[in-house]
């Protein structure tokens, strides 16, 4: 037999090291080859390790959460062979510093932990601890009237009269250790808020006609997607984008350019069990309507799976996030690095609007839109979502060339 040992191959151009976020596979696991070992993961792309061998799992080379480098040890499989090769060494687990500077140069064991105080159980008849039991009740928050302190049956039933109709107390706690998405996500917003200066504007639309468009369309062509107003979103910012090319683009702070992109691969922020993902929608100025809502459902349900390619999920030019129904009144997103600019849409509500004459129901929406302060002005922000209200409000003027 041979211990082949399995090391993390390059799995991305410029990657040096990847999360491991999932074992597929335990020590004594007979695998075969191409067998799923494990996920690991590095912007925001998932990506399975298969088997290039058939044998049976050793040991693994790390735990869930840990970083490994291209190149590094995986695990260690035991394989059919001519020869067979001792394991590799386990790395013994580290001292502390005073253990490794003072404790092993005596050679002394570490000190145990100094032991808590033991405080005298609290008195109480066996039908008075079974009742408090019973009803939730530490005894020992009780002042007891007995005897050295004793806790009476009157005791308790004066702290349940005191407590009636309150919730019982609660207590414990869950750590959740910080990994895979959830990580890659804290480190990207953590260097968007520490890096990019933002500023955010908030724009009122009435989206009456838009909305009674995208109702209209849906029902004349029921064979087709249906239409949500990410389509009509799109379709407003592809042509708002042809007249602010300086907002569809990216900023490269450590080359110092601006890189301007005629395409819009629009990123759509989607929320999955694991956490916020963007999928991009390629090319969203050359898509219509029903082409990009089709794309835009196929790409939330792949990123919901956690079936979306790194393709799919990396390459985005301007991105546009919504909490549909749940969105607030505004919201202030983050600039997506090295994108200078997001778009965020907020719930649409009825509210009575006055057109010079009366008071009459309308469609609202407040978008906001952030922007990196680094590269886009001020005036040049709000000119843009200006541009996009007035898509927004009268849309036929989207599709007017």
């Amino acid at each position: 037999m041979t211990l082949i040992t399995v090391k993390l191959p390059d799995i991305g151009e410029g990657v040096t090291e990847a999360e491991l976020v999932e074992w597929a596979v335990q020590p004594g696991d007979l695998v075969q080859e191409d067998d799923v070992l494990a996920c690991v993961m590095t912007d925001k792309a998932s990506v399975e390790i298969p088997s290039a061998v058939a044998g049976r799992v050793v040991e693994l080379g790390g735990a869930v959460g840990e970083m490994i480098a291209v190149g590094g040890t995986l695990l260690t499989i035991e394989a059919e062979g001519a020869a067979e090769v001792p394991p590799p060494a386990k790395a013994a687990e580290p001292a502390s510093a005073e253990e490794d500077d003072f404790g092993a140069y005596l050679g002394l064991e570490p000190s145990p932990p100094p032991r808590a105080p033991q405080t005298a159980p609290v008195q109480a008849a066996p039908a008075t601890r079974a009742k408090a039991k019973e009803a939730g009740i530490e005894l020992s928050d009780l002042i007891g009237t007995g005897p050295e302190g004793r806790v009476t049956a009157s005791d308790l039933e004066a702290a349940l009269r005191a407590t009636a109709g309150k919730a019982p107390r609660r207590s414990g706690e869950t750590r959740i250790p910080v990994i895979g998405l959830r990580r890659k996500i804290s480190e990207r917003l953590q260097e968007a808020h520490a890096r990019i200066p933002q500023i955010t504007i908030v724009e009122e639309v009435d989206v009456t006609q838009i909305e009674e468009l995208r109702a209209a369309l849906n029902a004349e062509t029921p064979e087709a997607p249906k239409l949500t107003l990410l389509p009509f979103i799109a379709a407003a910012l592809a042509r708002a984008l042809r007249d602010h090319p300086e907002i569809n683009a990216h900023y490269d702070d450590a080359a110092g350019e601006i890189i301007r992109f005629e395409a819009l691969h629009l990123g759509i922020a989607t929320a999955t069990e694991a956490g916020l993902v963007v999928p991009v929608l390629r090319h969203a100025e050359a898509l219509g309507l029903h082409e990009a809502a089709r794309e835009i459902a196929r790409l939330a349900e792949a990123a919901r799976a956690g079936r979306a390619s790194r393709e799919e999920l990396t390459g985005s030019t301007f991105t546009v996030t919504s909490l549909g129904p749940l969105g607030a009144i505004a919201t202030t997103p983050l600039v997506n690095p090295p994108e200078v600019a997001i778009l965020g849409i907020n719930k649409i509500v009825t509210r009575p609007q006055w057109n010079g004459h009366d008071f009459v129901p309308r469609q609202m929406m407040n978008i906001s839109a952030s922007f990196d302060h680094r590269v886009i002005d001020g005036y040049v922000a709000a000119v843009f979502i200006r541009k996009i209200k007035v898509l927004l409000e009268m849309p036929a003027r989207i599709f007017i060339a």
